[in-house]
């Protein structure tokens, strides 16, 4: 039957698992994972009988718990950390230091920023996807060049320095497995590294990508709703907006997003 397909068939049906997110060839032979092997059952030694008087009777022996490692506060972990770092250079090598975030150890690189630290405009998005995490930078996929298109008809661009330019990071530096959603507690202990990141590149303005850079700076999810209304994120202006892989599965929706995209050339004056 596979013998019928031919090679451009083979190779959309593969950039389609791709996009689906598999980032693993399968085994040539079957893995029979509930093949395991029979546990050891060691027995345990007989009683000794021993005659013991009263006066021989052991005391009963009281014993502690042993007192387990404290609790580490995770979310107060990060905070020290980005409050020590003194410069963007310091506050990716704090975040690649930070070793509560489970995501680091399965992603391949660390995505921290692009484009212009002095520029006036920050776009702040979601969570590395599979371009992104093999390129170590936000917004190259599909959704990137999107993003830098739409941008573009309001005259930022990421590669122009100072008014013109555009800087990007995300809320989570890594990739989830699968491109998963973040979850909440993962938001939580990466959002001190990132107001930490904006009081340091110091934008005029915020653009929060989609619902979970929303969650991340507002504590609060409903792009729909959110979008189009200015809030206010570090002392800074801010706008939600849908995400660009929305509009791409969504394009009605680019109507309010090039909405947007006047509001905040409107505030750059």
């Amino acid at each position: 039957m596979l013998d019928d397909i031919s090679y451009w068939d083979a190779l959309a049906a593969l950039e389609w698992q791709v996009e689906l997110g598999a980032d693993e060839a399968m085994l040539d032979a079957p893995l029979d994972r509930f093949d395991l092997p029979a546990p050891v059952v060691v027995p345990k030694p007989a009683p000794v009988a021993r005659n013991i008087g009263p006066s021989q009777a052991a005391a009963p022996v009281t014993r502690q718990a042993p007192s387990g490692p404290s609790q580490v506060d995770i979310v107060a972990a990060a905070r020290h950390l980005a409050e020590g770092a003194s410069s963007l250079e310091a506050l990716a090598h704090a975040m690649q230091d930070f070793e509560h975030c489970e995501l680091k150890r399965g992603a391949r690189n660390f995505v921290f920023c692009d484009g212009d630290a002095s520029a006036q405009v920050m776009i702040v998005g979601e969570a590395p996807g599979r371009e992104e995490d093999s390129t170590g930078k936000p917004f190259v996929g599909r959704a990137g060049q999107l993003l830098d298109r739409m941008f573009a008809a309001i005259g930022l661009d990421r590669n122009t320095e100072g008014a013109g330019g555009l800087y990007i990071t995300n809320t989570l530096p890594w990739r989830p497995p699968q491109n998963r959603d973040p979850k909440p507690e993962e938001l939580a202990m990466m959002v001190p590294f990132l107001h930490r990141h904006i009081e340091l590149a110091d934008p005029d303005v915020l653009v929060l990508m989609g619902n979970h850079a929303c969650a991340g700076l507002l504590g609060k999810r409903g792009i729909t709703r959110m979008r189009g209304t200015w809030e206010k994120v570090s002392g800074r202006p801010a706008m939600p907006m849908f995400h660009p892989a929305y509009l791409l599965r969504n394009p009605a929706a680019k109507r309010e997003a090039w909405a947007d995209l006047l509001a905040i050339k409107a505030r750059l004056g």
